[in-house]
């Protein structure tokens, strides 16, 4: 665990990053992070046709009620997962699949 070199505490952040890297529980965090940054980027008018996400391995499902909609994501996929990695602030995207 880091220390501050001031007083001897601990900075919080640090000592959540380390709980979550030794608890492994980083896989979870990094799931709830991308179905965050989906209603986030997205926004509401596309959150409201959205009926699921879920994220595994480094595919993002999406659950559409709506075939125009999902036919038309399909043509900015590419730039979809671009738009969610630079929100996440990593690559942790690499294919968006539309259901």
């Amino acid at each position: 665990m880091r220390n501050n070199k001031k007083d001897g505490f601990v900075n919080m952040s640090d000592a959540l990053n380390d709980f979550k890297a030794q608890s492994k529980l980083e896989k979870g965090f990094k799931r709830v992070a991308v179905e965050n940054a989906w209603k986030t980027v997205m926004g509401d008018g596309i959150m409201s046709y959205t009926t699921g996400i879920n994220y595994r391995g480094s595919t993002l499902f999406i659950d559409l009620s709506s075939s125009v909609l999902r036919e038309e994501l399909m043509y900015g996929r590419s730039k979809i997962v671009e738009n969610l990695n630079t929100h996440l602030g990593e690559e942790l995207i690499e294919k968006i699949v539309l259901r």
